[in-house]
């Protein structure tokens, strides 16, 4: 199995495999490496370790150095470069007139060239506005559009939980999400309380997705009719994934009164589906996370 460690770059909190070859290199360490678009600059997020060859997408490539206080220097100017191109860039997309929101840029590690990420509703024809930017920086310029989750990975912030968004924080790659799972969860359907920043599926609806699936195969329906231990009759008005456990309303024989209380599945019987000669619905669309990418040089 080959020897790989982890890097991350910026605007990404991904880790790629390079080969370190012979370099000693631990977590926290800077690395100028090798990629497809030339040498760039990262961080070792993964120590040295064995994978199997079926996790390798494409070519490994080289870890070419630790960072030298000269890499560091560069890096960290071409950081500075990035922050002042900033206010230049929105004020030239403006006078563009283009429909177009810049969100970020950055110059690969040799400077020669300024990458600059936009989202927009559709196709944009950028064509004049690449060339007023490498007038305005005398460099090469492209132009990439991406789509509403990459500019919440790239740009960060506070998710509804308080906490930072998943996709900017620890997610390597973006969770597959449906409203189904929003269903099985016994969750909100309001747009508004299951979306993330990005206006898309909150990823973090696949978390538990699996559990409640499960569980949800075990337990009865609301509504549903019931038998206690007591061989007393009732129906479900509300069911707990978490406790396996469910609220049944059970009322005596002259109906004049009404108990609700808690039971344990292991309390209860009840007829289960027999969910394998039952016609099986389709399977709701999942969230489709790829996006569509327009991009110049």
């Amino acid at each position: 199995m080959p020897k790989i460690v982890g890097v991350k770059f910026d605007f990404n909190p991904k880790v790629y495999y390079f080969a370190p070859g012979e370099l000693s290199l631990k977590t926290g360490d800077e690395v100028v490496v090798e990629t497809s678009r030339g040498l760039d600059y990262g961080t070792i997020a993964m120590p040295e370790s064995e994978v199997a060859d079926d996790k390798i997408v494409g070519k490994l490539m080289p870890v070419k150095r630790a960072a030298t206080e000269d890499d560091k220097s560069k890096h960290a100017h071409l950081l500075q470069k990035r922050e002042e191109a900033y206010p230049k860039i929105a004020e030239k997309i403006k006078d563009s007139g283009l429909e177009m929101k810049f969100v970020g840029a950055e110059y690969t590690f040799d400077g020669g060239k300024l990458i600059v990420y936009f989202t927009a509703d559709g196709r944009v024809d950028f064509r004049n506005l690449v060339r007023d930017l490498a007038s305005a920086f005398h460099t090469r310029i492209e132009l990439k559009q991406i789509g509403a989750r990459d500019e919440c990975r790239m740009k960060g912030g506070i998710a509804p939980c308080g906490r930072a968004c998943c996709c900017s924080d620890h997610m390597s790659e973006y969770a597959r999400v449906s409203i189904k799972m929003a269903k099985t969860q016994s969750l909100s359907l309001n747009p508004t309380k299951i979306s993330g920043l990005c206006g898309r599926l909150m990823c973090c609806l696949a978390y538990e997705n699996e559990y409640y699936a499960e569980v949800g195969k075990m337990m009865p329906k609301v509504g549903a009719s019931v038998t206690l231990s007591t061989g007393e009759t009732g129906i479900v008005t509300a069911t707990n994934p978490l406790k396996k456990s469910v609220k049944v309303k059970v009322e005596n024989k002259d109906k004049d009164t009404v108990t609700i209380a808690d039971y344990d599945l292991k309390d209860i019987r009840f007829q289960r589906k027999n969910t394998h000669s039952a016609k099986e619905l389709p399977e709701e669309e999942e969230e489709d996370y790829s996006e569509t990418e327009n991009s110049q040089e």
